[in-house]
């Protein structure tokens, strides 16, 4: 058995699963690890400094597995922006086949990325921005539900509502995000109208993640409660792990204090530093409740096995057991 749904079919990966962008991981092993699991990867584009270096992790990871694997490009409003059209000229001159977009409206970004033959799957955080971008002419939906790591948006929406809310208006591909990390979670996300799952906080805990070891056993330590909600009085949520940074964060902001007072706690440098160098409390780092469901650090290809085959089972041997055929009725 194997299961195939449009999001398979459409990006042309064997399982229903994605790795999608996440700053200081979306990196080469891990990527390609994904890939040659049958899954679809993708590499963060603003993990690397320049568009030079993503031009060489791209090459890097063409290295690693001759499987489909995507680049993420998060468009996020900055004082200091990056060099995106620069960034999406390398991925088109890479010849990548599928670019994950996040952050802010893709609209810019289509004509480029599809008249290269890319596909664009579309991040987003709510039913109305779902619907807007498949009007735009985008090929998939990765909608996140408010258990996700990074920004789950403002209408704090769990996915158990928002996915099968946006399964009614959705008729292109689409991955449910937020919250899964196991055969079970993909099973539910099929059942609620999803074509696949997305995993971010799951394949950070993996061999090939890049993280560093105790930033991995945390996560495995960890369990659901172990998040903090930050810039919620700012209208610009990011779930982050709970940590001494976070709690102080949330304390400031809670007591009137405004993003200045808390700019150099949340600086990226730090949130880079716990994942090089293993200090769990040297800034904020991303991870989602999800974490309440991480007991292990399989390699990518083990755990990708495990929830495609668990899923399997689920589908053909528990569910499909509830099922009875009525008795007939008397004189039928």
């Amino acid at each position: 058995m194997s299961l195939k749904t449009k999001f398979t079919e459409t990006f042309g990966v064997e399982h229903p699963i994605a790795q999608g962008g996440m700053q200081w991981v979306g990196r080469a092993e891990l990527v390609a690890a994904v890939a040659d699991s049958g899954c679809l990867g993708f590499i963060t584009a603003l993990t690397q400094p320049t568009p030079a270096d993503l031009a060489n992790e791209i090459a890097k990871t063409r290295d690693l597995t001759d499987k489909p694997f995507g680049v993420n490009l998060t468009i996020l409003p900055a004082i200091n922006p990056p060099p995106y059209d620069e960034y999406r000229q390398v991925i088109v001159d890479a010849g990548i086949k599928i670019v994950e977009t996040a952050g802010s409206n893709p609209a810019p970004h289509l004509p480029m990325f599809h008249d290269n033959g890319i596909k664009v799957l579309h991040k987003c955080t709510s039913v109305r921005h779902a619907v807007k971008a498949q009007s735009l002419g985008v090929d998939g939906i990765s909608i996140d539900g408010f258990e996700c790591a990074g920004h789950p948006g403002e209408d704090d929406v769990p996915g158990l509502v928002l996915i099968p809310a946006a399964a009614d208006q959705i008729e292109i591909p689409m991955i449910a995000s937020g919250g899964f990390a196991d055969a079970r979670g993909l099973v539910a996300a099929l059942a609620l109208g999803a074509d696949g799952i997305n995993m971010g906080s799951r394949f950070m805990c993996t061999v090939e993640s890049c993280i560093h070891q105790n930033v991995k056993e945390a996560i495995v330590a960890g369990d659901e409660r172990g998040t903090e909600l930050i810039f919620r009085t700012l209208h610009n949520t990011a779930r982050v792990a709970s940590n001494e940074v976070s709690r102080e964060v949330v304390q400031i902001l809670k007591d009137g204090g405004q993003f200045e007072d808390v700019k150099d706690l949340v600086a990226g440098v730090r949130g880079r530093r716990v994942f090089d160098e293993g200090d769990v409390d040297a800034g904020i780092w991303t991870v989602g409740t999800a974490m309440g469901l991480i007991n292990d650090i399989p390699t990518v290809g083990d755990l990708v096995a495990r929830i495609v085959g668990e899923a399997e089972s689920l589908i053909s041997d528990r569910l499909a057991g509830m099922v009875t055929k009525s008795a007939a009725r008397i004189g039928v």
